[in-house]
């Protein structure tokens, strides 16, 4: 687990991603909100575990992210799972659709957080599917540097 640089108020976290995917390239995001939306996640009320990111008329949307709705907004609430916009350059936008492209990748939002300025901010990974093999190699690594650490101590 990596440390969290200061000013970075991370909101919610897709642990599950890097498990399940060979994260090659991240990157940076903007994501369009509205107020609703930003008060809920000030509330911590996130959650990107089924979440992905796909092209829609030349623009990258976040999808199937799980955002509650703000008890104080009466009928101005926002929808729960709606897809929302990623604010992103061209340049990056081109990279993104042309690993789209390529067999075995997805966009796959790693964390959301607020940064220094207190804007959202979300963490996307260009990820590659692992096999179930993979899967058991990571988790035997993982079993590996933990018992080593503990024969280190004891």
């Amino acid at each position: 687990m990596s440390k969290k640089p200061p000013g970075k108020k991370i909101i919610a976290q897709n642990r599950k991603a890097r498990f399940d995917f060979f994260i090659e390239e991240v990157f940076e995001a903007g994501i369009v909100l509205c107020g609703s939306e930003v008060k809920s996640l000030r509330a911590g009320n996130a959650n990107i575990t089924d979440a992905f990111a796909d092209e829609q008329a030349g623009e990258i949307f976040l999808r199937n992210v799980y955002i509650a709705e703000y008890k104080g907004a009466n009928q101005f609430n926002h929808y729960p799972k709606q897809p929302r916009k990623l604010l992103l350059h061209k340049a990056e936008i081109a990279k993104f659709f042309g690993k789209l492209k390529v067999k075995g990748y997805t966009i796959v939002p790693l964390s959301i957080y607020f940064n220094e300025k207190n804007t959202v901010k979300v963490e996307l990974g260009i990820a590659k599917g692992k096999k179930q093999y993979d899967k058991r190699a990571t988790e035997k690594e993982k079993d590996w540097k933990r018992n080593k650490e503990r024969l280190l101590k004891g």
